[in-house]
């Protein structure tokens, strides 16, 4: 945090508690039911009705107001310029650590998004697709290193994201598996004409200053509205173990699951093995590539125990 003559506090954010931010929302008629909150969860975050009302509601509507707005300036723009053009998709970015709950968030916000007053078609797609097949990072000699960086296909996304904002009524996003560990070569995820699209990924406002085969055009330049779902790194190193023992005993347990071997780890064995990955990989791309990455994005989600969000931070305008 910036200083001016040493005493007074500068920030870019405005700082909202729990409690104050839950009072924004004038409505709980877009409340999801146990059913729809159960499907949106993770194997280790469950949704309580609580969350939704104080933190996602808010949220939706504040969602709901940006967009409206660029929809409104998309048609008086289209007046003085005298022309009839299409509006774009609205598009909403999503990042954060791994295990920090992006996904489930992403998720709550398309379930919300899509019961706006306007009805909108919400796609979701994440970057885990745009990463290089792992028969590309093994010969790069990057499968260690996946998740940083360099184990993306930036080009690749931000062709995708140019066509997105350039009105293309059907494009295809690559699909990746969490099972196989790999990108589902013959699958791709099909998006036609939607009305707001949320891309979520650990990299999403990440500016690729090291890479000089990437132009310089950031993802995030394509977004319309960001996310940073934040966490303390204790908080999330304890919810990645948690997650790691969950799937040893489920997704582990599948014949093709890229982390079949580990099946038979004991609970001492899976922490540490857990905690290995995280402190030699997870967290070092948490520390150098990601956490710097927070200061760019619009709203800030701080999490605490049990997943919950304790504050907001909302970019001042």
């Amino acid at each position: 945090m910036a200083t001016l003559n040493k005493s007074v506090p500068l920030s870019a954010y405005t700082p909202f508690t729990r409690a104050e931010w839950s009072k924004l929302s004038k409505t709980t008629n877009n409340m999801l039911s146990a059913t729809e909150r159960a499907q949106l969860g993770s194997i280790n975050e469950a949704i309580s009705a609580e969350e939704v009302s104080d933190i996602y509601l808010p949220l939706s509507q504040l969602l709901y107001m940006h967009m409206t707005k660029s929809v409104q300036l998309h048609e008086n723009v289209n007046h003085f310029l005298q022309k009839k053009t299409k509006k774009v998709p609205f598009v909403i970015g999503v990042a954060g650590s791994v295990s920090v709950g992006k996904s489930t968030t992403a998720r709550l916000i398309q379930a919300l998004c899509s019961r706006w007053p306007n009805n909108p078609k919400v796609d979701l797609i994440t970057t885990d697709g745009f990463l290089y097949p792992n028969a590309i990072l093994e010969e790069r000699g990057l499968m260690k290193r996946k998740g940083f960086p360099e184990s993306y296909d930036i080009g690749r996304l931000i062709r995708f994201l140019y066509e997105l904002k350039s009105g293309r009524a059907y494009i295809e996003a690559p699909m990746y598996s969490h099972l196989t560990y790999d990108i589902l070569g013959d699958q791709v995820q099909k998006i036609i004409e939607p009305d707001v699209v949320i891309v979520e990924g650990i990299n999403v406002l990440q500016v690729n200053k090291k890479d000089r085969r990437i132009p310089q055009v950031f993802v995030s330049d394509f977004f319309d509205f960001s996310i940073y779902v934040d966490a303390d790194e204790e908080d999330i190193l304890s919810w990645y173990i948690e997650r790691f023992k969950l799937l040893r005993n489920t997704a582990f347990q599948q014949p093709k699951s890229f982390f079949h071997r580990y099946r038979h780890l004991s609970d001492a064995e899976a922490f540490d093995f857990a905690k290995d990955i995280w402190s030699t990989i997870n967290g070092v791309n948490l520390e150098k590539n990601i956490r710097p990455t927070r200061h760019r994005a619009d709203l800030i989600l701080k999490k605490g125990a049990g997943h919950k969000v304790r504050e907001v931070h909302l970019k001042k305008m």
